[in-house]
């Protein structure tokens, strides 16, 4: 059920030029059905009043992706500030990147154009055009199948560095290792949590519209609270999450192999 991200935002956030690098850019998009609502600014995100707005205002959503940036590859502007969106097959698709892919500029584009100078604007304008050319006209029903491509793009854009990304396309989630990523699922009862970054305690059990089927799945470059049992993916491991649950785990599990081995949550 929609919920508000207040407070894993308000940790990363904070991530954004205080407890971390990453001051040169924030942007968080918050779907509504299959449209994003995106806000983005070029400027750090612990000290932007736009950042604290969204904090203490907050906004329901299903699905959502924020990214704060340390830039490698073009200045800190608003056209190089994540995530990116386009509209593909009437919804948006959003798409954030952790990392640098040093030469995937290279790769000639025939149909999306990038507005701004990263390689990870790039990377996404890929990822489209080899979706439109598997898919054609329609856009693939099946969370799986589409996972199944953007685990092998995803390694085959990742053999040039490192490729951490997050795509959503209003119904699902995909998050992909390249070197760092955690995922979280919690489902009810609900307990306490705290950020890492910050001396903010909430518990899931206190929101409003809480009910006994309700269950969430959060992912990060590194886990935002300290007293929860995170799941660290193995780089090159691509998830799938749909409606707070974890829906695949690329490579899927050989025959006998363990939900550990795979990357897949555990029972």
């Amino acid at each position: 059920m929609p919920t508000d991200i207040v407070f894993s935002f308000t940790g990363l956030a904070l991530r954004g030029g205080q407890t971390g690098p990453h001051a040169d850019g924030w942007g968080v998009s918050l779907y509504d059905g299959l449209f994003a609502r995106t806000f983005l600014e070029p400027h750090p995100a612990f000290s932007s009043p736009l950042a604290r707005f969204i904090r203490e205002n907050p906004i329901h959503t299903a699905l959502a992706i924020a990214h704060v940036r340390k830039m490698t590859r073009g200045g800190a502007a608003l056209k190089n500030t994540h995530p990116f969106m386009r509209v593909l097959h009437r919804r948006h698709v959003v798409f954030a990147h952790n990392g640098t892919l040093p030469t995937v500029r290279d790769r000639k584009l025939h149909v999306e154009t990038p507005v701004g100078d990263t390689d990870s604007e790039h990377a996404f304008c890929v990822l489209l055009e080899a979706i439109r050319s598997a898919y054609g006209a329609s856009y693939p029903a099946d969370g799986r199948e589409l996972g199944r491509t953007l685990y092998e793009l995803g390694n085959e854009l990742g053999a040039d560095g490192v490729f951490n990304f997050l795509f959503a396309d209003g119904e699902h989630l995909f998050a992909r290792c390249g070197d760092h990523l955690s995922c979280i699922l919690r489902q009810a009862p609900f307990g306490e949590a705290t950020l890492v970054d910050a001396d903010l305690k909430v518990n899931f059990n206190d929101l409003h519209g809480v009910g006994p089927d309700a269950r969430m799945a959060v992912v990060a470059t590194e886990p935002l609270t300290r007293d929860e049992l995170w799941r660290k993916a193995t780089p090159g491991t691509l998830w799938v999450f749909r409606a707070g649950e974890l829906l695949a785990t690329f490579p899927e599990a050989r025959e006998g192999s363990s939900a550990e081995e795979s990357g897949r949550e555990a029972p």
